[in-house]
């Protein structure tokens, strides 16, 4: 390998601030850090960071070998998946860069809400009770079985907005909601090359935009990691992992939401704890042994807009 390590974000538009954190883990081991990114759309403020590649939709068949050229010409070294649609992508690539994920067919189980919860119900894990025909409850809440950031849920408290639902019943999942609550974030990593798990850190979600946390904490709470590692070692994920819980304060349940098995959008807030999760994947693809980073609770960001200016080409 060269000094410099080529990284592939799939769907990286707005990671400008993990950008950075992946050219710092390269600069404390050695190296440079060239960042490439995958996009529909010139004008994304990951420019600023690295260069904006023209892509494919995540659907197109043409997706695949479109990237293993990409991989040829760039000489990529890693695939970094930051958006849903692209983890199966990425996952689909390993014989030409390292890319921090498991098998394709378990990211899909993770992206569809309703396989998921049953295969969480199946390996035991503490999920919110899935609403069956016939139970009693107006207080419920469904969400898109193949949705993200928050898009599409809806919030049900009459007979009348359950049989709306219903009548589509194949396109949710359907919980009970739980309205007194605080939800928490776990950024996992968890070594592609033993399974053994590297760092589990829960952030607290303070504030929440668009689906994006806003404003984040990293939290010490034994009984959140060891839900996380538990989570973890029963589904057999491995990579950069994103666990979703809930603490419901009435009862004080503590319950599996769901699972994103990749980067977050709020992990930089874990990174910048100590978490160093790219520092973690770039270790492995230097074939360096693995560490367990130490992090530190009571870490907050709050994240801001800024711009990137994009000026017309001179013709």
């Amino acid at each position: 390998m060269s000094n410099c390590i080529n990284l592939l974000f799939l769907g990286g538009a707005k990671r400008v601030s993990m950008a950075r954190r992946f050219k710092q883990a390269a600069h404390t081991l050695g190296y440079d850090c060239c960042i490439y990114s995958y996009e529909i759309s010139a004008t994304e403020a990951i420019a600023c960071e690295g260069e904006v590649i023209i892509g494919k939709l995540w659907r197109d068949p043409q997706v695949y070998d479109h990237l293993r050229l990409i991989c040829r010409e760039k000489q990529i070294h890693a695939i970094i998946p930051f958006v849903d649609g692209a983890v199966p992508v990425a996952a689909e690539l390993h014989d030409v860069a390292f890319v921090p994920t498991g098998r394709s067919q378990d990211a899909e189980r993770m992206f569809d809400k309703v396989e998921s919860a049953r295969k969480f119900e199946q390996l035991g894990l503490p999920i919110p009770r899935t609403y069956h025909e016939g139970q009693p409850c107006m207080c419920l809440i469904a969400k898109p079985r193949r949705g993200s950031a928050s898009k599409g849920i809806v919030e049900i408290s009459s007979l009348e907005a359950l049989n709306k639902v219903l009548s589509h019943a194949d396109d949710y999942l359907i919980q009970e909601r739980i309205d007194n609550r605080v939800e928490y974030t776990v950024d996992c990593y968890v070594d592609t090359r033993g399974s053994r798990i590297l760092t589990t850190c829960p952030r607290r979600r303070i504030e929440v935009i668009g689906g994006e946390v806003s404003r984040t904490e990293t939290v010490d709470d034994p009984e959140i990691v060891a839900l996380a590692r538990r989570t973890l070692e029963a589904t057999g994920l491995v990579g950069a992992v994103t666990v979703q819980m809930l603490r419901d304060l009435d009862t004080d349940r503590l319950m599996l939401m769901e699972i994103n098995p990749r980067l977050g959008g709020g992990a930089v807030c874990s990174v910048a704890a100590g978490a160093d999760i790219p520092s973690l994947i770039l270790r492995e693809v230097l074939d360096l042994p693995p560490v367990e980073p130490r992090w530190q609770p009571g870490v907050q960001i709050a994240r801001y807009l800024d711009e990137v200016v994009f000026y017309p080409k001179e013709k």
